[in-house]
């Protein structure tokens, strides 16, 4: 699966961010909490470096929990502070503030002791892939619809600034995506989960991968969602099977591989499969 997308509207709001860093206390990076690693802009660590950062793992009712507790604790041990949140329900979102406020009270106590009595409202700059749910988390976090938010990667086009409460200020901007998946997987990862336009996408290759993964992790889920007695131990043979259980056959008795990936992806995107991760910690350690 090979994916280069840059539009200019990001190319744009990187070269914004740049400019606004001068401007900015902490940085919220918002993350999907099914694919940590893979919707985490390599781009993010150059543009913020200097700047404490708070990681946001997003979508967390959507991710295998023990699995997110292990994604948790991989990033706090690299010294990176992190909050699992669900930006839809509220899920952990009254404590972004506070931890904000720990991330820079070094920086306004030394604001105090130059004589400045009633430091600012924490600016916090918040950055993520497209389609991770960060207009929504602005929006829950700011108590009413600020930003537009859309099910589908792209919606946000431009910074604007946006008050939570008295004592915090969001920026929000449009997604950034790197220019190149240089790890096929991580597109197909991101394409899964849903940050990449389907336009872009073959549904089968995307089904594939996803069946690989949960013959291995998931095989249980497999089974019990599409009544199979055993999983395959080739990947399209399982294909095979769920298409046939499905009965997305074609004329000939041929599998339609095209309706049986997209019944596999609309299972997995309405959670029919359960809470699903796509990568874990172990398999980044060296």
């Amino acid at each position: 699966m090979t994916i280069q997308w840059f539009p200019g509207h990001m190319a744009k709001a990187r070269r914004e961010i740049t400019e606004k860093l001068k401007l900015i206390d902490v940085v919220f990076e918002l993350v999907d909490a099914r694919v940590p690693l893979a919707s985490r802009n390599p781009m993010i660590d150059e543009i913020t470096a200097g700047k404490p950062r708070l990681l946001l793992l997003n979508k967390a009712d959507m991710a295998d929990p023990e699995v997110t507790k292990l994604w948790s604790d991989y990033f706090e041990q690299k010294g990176l502070p992190v909050l699992v949140i669900n930006s839809k329900t509220g899920q952990g979102i009254n404590r972004i503030e506070t931890k904000a406020k720990e991330l820079v009270k070094e920086k306004f106590d030394k604001m105090r002791a130059k004589g400045i009595v009633k430091p600012r409202a924490v600016r916090a700059l918040i950055l993520g892939i497209p389609n991770v749910g960060k207009s929504t988390l602005i929006n829950r976090m700011a108590g009413k619809n600020i930003a537009v938010t859309g099910d589908k990667p792209g919606v946000t086009k431009k910074q604007q600034w946006i008050k939570v409460g008295t004592a915090l200020e969001l920026l929000d901007t449009p997604g950034i995506l790197w220019p190149k998946f240089e790890d096929p997987s991580i597109g197909l990862k991101l394409a899964v989960t849903g940050a990449i336009k389907e336009t872009l996408l073959d549904f089968s290759e995307i089904v594939l991968f996803a069946l690989k993964y949960f013959k291995v992790h998931y095989p249980a889920r497999l089974q019990d969602r599409y009544n199979l007695e055993s999983i395959p131990e080739d990947p399209i043979v399982l294909f095979d099977e769920i298409g046939k259980k499905r009965g997305c056959l074609m004329s000939g008795g041929y599998i339609d591989y095209e309706k049986t990936a997209e019944i596999v992806l609309r299972d997995i995107r309405s959670e029919k499969l359960g809470r699903l991760s796509y990568e874990r910690p172990k398999d980044f350690i060296q």
